[in-house]
């Protein structure tokens, strides 16, 4: 990182929030600071200002403001920021390709691939479902969610055949824990994992976990309007996070990985 250890220690006496890492986990912290710099840059969406960093070979402190939020998250106000930012002018790679990142980062506690490419369905299989589907097979996840895998794989060109997104700068991991409300009803987000997609990637994540709502979803589409059949590529997109949730956590997501398989191979 950047700055040195008398960065953290200037800010003494403020009221901060800090993260520490410490080990492997400490490119996590840098990689953070990337995303919420990056969400920043585009104007559209509120995130913890960046107060100070430093790091070691082991050990990485992040200290951002202090923000004291409100509860339930705002989803009319969520909504239209979201859309903003995907509508947002996106970075591109060194050759011009509209989708990936200047670096690797991190999904929750995996490494996350942005190899850039200019091909969404080749960046979407070779740097998102492969690798979660290749630690499953190490993990011992054989059987139908193996076959059914692989049947995926293959399948993808049909399945996304008629969809071109415009490249679109998304959070990576947002759901109802990475967001929030100021108590001026603004929207607030963090813990990036920030790369260049289809910004149906942060839609289809909001509706994982109990979502935002109608209201949300309204809201996004007054500003983007959504293409047709995206409840199709809300399953596929999903199953990036259920993999990854599987492979980190273990055989309770097994089954509802299954069932999504099944549905999209064989459609």
């Amino acid at each position: 990182m950047g700055s040195t250890r008398c960065g953290i220690e200037a800010l003494q006496g403020r009221r901060v929030f800090v993260k520490r890492a410490a080990g492997a986990d400490v490119a996590m912290l840098a990689c953070e600071a990337d995303g919420l710099r990056a969400l920043a840059a585009t104007g559209a969406i509120r995130v913890p200002a960046i107060l100070a960093e430093d790091a070691t070979v082991d050990d990485a402190h992040l200290a951002l403001e202090w923000i004291d939020l409100t509860a339930p998250t705002e989803p009319v106000a969520l909504g239209r920021a979201l859309a903003t930012l995907h509508g947002a002018p996106a970075p591109r790679g060194p050759c011009g390709e509209r989708f990936g990142w200047h670096r690797d980062n991190f999904i929750g506690g995996t490494p996350q691939a942005n190899d850039w490419s200019d091909d969404w369905i080749a960046f979407f299989r070779d740097a998102r479902l492969v690798p979660q589907l290749e630690r499953a097979h190490r993990n011992g996840f054989r059987g139908d969610l193996e076959r059914d895998g692989v049947r995926l794989l293959s399948q993808l060109p049909d399945l996304l055949h008629d969809h071109a997104p415009s490249p679109s700068l998304v959070h990576g991991d947002l759901w109802q824990g990475n967001a929030g409300t100021l108590p001026d009803g603004s929207p607030v987000v963090f813990d990036p994992a920030v790369y260049v997609g289809d910004g149906e990637v942060d839609l289809a994540m909001t509706e994982l976990f109990g979502g935002f709502g109608s209201a949300f979803m309204r809201a996004y589409e007054s500003v983007r309007p959504i293409a047709p059949g995206y409840a199709l590529r809300r399953d596929l997109y999903n199953l990036y996070h259920l993999l990854n949730h599987l492979n980190l956590f273990g055989a309770t997501y097994r089954i509802r990985i299954e069932h999504t398989l099944a549905r999209l191979v064989e459609r």
